[in-house]
């Protein structure tokens, strides 16, 4: 790749603005929330659709009768060569309506709605940094496949499965998450998700007439509260929040039972590993009570791995070509780039510039997304790696 060619695919995609906003438009009013997979025929639609145009064989992926997700490959292509992969959902956190409320806008180079940061704006991308390369005759080394899911937002329950199996074949990985922050960074880190649910069993009796022949549930989770916060650790990164309790009966009953529910996020596997045999060794200080301990770390720590630091020279070298500068950070987040990240070289936060993911304010800045586009087609070109580093 040089800069005649980079010039030439940016100056393709800037040609293509008012065609990439009108499939945006159309994917944003296509409302696909996670928690209504009945709802998502009309995007699902879009989106073969426009994967069809640019020369793309699409089929249906239903696991286990649970929603649909949408894998994609070239209908013409090459036995025999490699794979990559490119990743994003379809499924957005906002309920049906929100589109009337707050509507698909253009204003100058700001583009609003529900899910046009996360990630419909991404899927654009994908859509037109395939098609510049079918514009200009290109046939990158690697196979592209496409896979979006439609449960990412609920933790791809679904859909894990398949992308562990796709990622296990692929030499690498491309993730239209949303770029981290305005300033755009790419996201080569991103932390292991876990959560954890911790059930105390007490004793329940009068709290006036017989005290002590109760064993208070709730007082138990008092400790183990304290001891769960206790686990952070700001200067490596990790944290451990109780953001759920339940508990008791009435006021004046001793607490039979209470429950605690805990998010943690690490940054690295063996952090992970760590805390989850930390949480599940979690004994009772009060007598009379035993605990039952349920969880894990779902998603495992995206870690800046050497194949990933590959990849990200890669990105580094083809944002210079477009006249770009490209940074890299870590995201507090996951993402299926966590899951991809587990058997292949991966580069996630590739998607849009902008702000607002999941708050009212959700916006793009085109120009920058319009960049990231290219960025994609140009890494898609970019020659395969030259070994499998782990």
């Amino acid at each position: 790749m040089n800069g005649p060619f980079a010039d030439q695919i940016l100056n393709y995609i800037r040609g293509q603005r008012a065609a990439m906003l009108e499939l945006l438009q159309h994917m944003v009013e296509a409302e696909s929330p996670s928690s209504h997979p009945d709802s998502h025929r009309l995007m699902r639609a879009t989106l073969t659709s426009a994967l069809e145009e640019i020369g793309f064989t699409v089929r249906l992926v239903q696991p286990n009768g649970a929603c649909h997700h949408v894998y994609a490959r070239p209908a013409e292509r090459s036995r025999g060569k490699g794979v990559q992969l490119l990743i994003g959902h379809y499924d957005t956190v906002w309920p049906l309506g929100t589109v009337a409320q707050r509507p698909f806008e253009v204003d100058g180079n700001i583009v609003r709605g529900p899910g046009v940061l996360d990630m419909k704006g991404g899927l654009v991308q994908i859509v037109f940094a395939l098609k510049a390369l079918r514009e200009h005759d290109l046939a990158p080394a690697l196979l592209p496949v496409v896979f979006i899911n439609a449960d990412e937002e609920i933790g791809s329950r679904s859909s894990t499965a398949t992308i562990r199996r796709l990622a296990r074949h692929a030499k690498r990985a491309f993730v239209l998450e949303p770029a981290l922050g305005e300033d755009g960074l790419i996201k080569t880190e991103r932390k292991g998700i876990g959560r954890f649910t911790i059930t105390v069993h007490g004793k329940a009796a009068h709290a006036g007439l017989d005290p002590e022949g109760g064993a208070s549930a709730i007082l138990e989770l008092s400790h183990i509260i304290q001891t769960l916060f206790s686990l952070n650790d700001a200067e490596r990164g990790v944290t451990v929040n109780v953001g759920m309790v339940d508990g008791g009966i009435q006021p004046n009953v001793i607490a039979p039972h209470s429950q605690a529910v805990a998010d943690v996020r690490v940054p690295t596997i063996a952090d992970g590993q760590r805390i989850e045999k930390t949480i599940h060794g979690l004994t009772p200080t009060t007598p009379g009570v035993r605990l039952t301990i349920e969880g894990r770390i779902g998603r495992p720590s995206m870690e800046h791995t050497p194949r990933n630091e590959v990849l990200w020279q890669q990105a580094v070298a083809a944002g210079k070509e477009l006249g770009l500068d490209l940074r890299q950070g870590r995201a507090g987040g996951g993402s299926d780039g966590n899951t991809t990240s587990q058997y292949t070289a991966t580069l996630d936060g590739l998607g849009p510039v902008g702000d607002g993911a999941h708050a009212v304010h959700e916006f793009l800045y085109l120009d920058r997304t319009l960049e990231r586009t290219a960025l994609l087609a140009m890494l898609l070109q970019a020659p395969p790696p030259r070994e499998e580093t782990p």
